[in-house]
Formats: structure tokens, C-alpha cells, sequence
């Protein structure tokens, strides 16, 4: 238990420290997703 609380913490410092970066990815995949769609209109 011990070791997923503490692998918890990690995991969620690391999505503090990049959080921007994973919305920038997630930005950049919708506006893909996006596009697709609009261009097989």
C-alpha cells in the first residue's frame, strides 16, 4: 500500500510540474481530429 501511495504522490507531482505540456498535446490532437473531420465533409 505503501508503494502505491508513494508512486501516487510521484505521479501526481510529475502532472503538476507538465500539466501545460499534456493540454498543449491534447490541444494539438483535437484540433487534428478537427480537421480530419471538417475535411471529410
Amino acid at each position: 500500500m505503501q508503494t502505491i501511495q508513494t508512486s501516487y504522490r510521484g505521479l501526481s507531482l510529475l502532472m503538476d510540474l507538465n500539466w501545460d505540456r499534456a493540454l498543449y498535446t491534447g490541444a494539438i490532437a483535437a484540433a487534428l481530429l478537427a480537421g480530419s473531420w471538417l475535411g471529410s465533409l
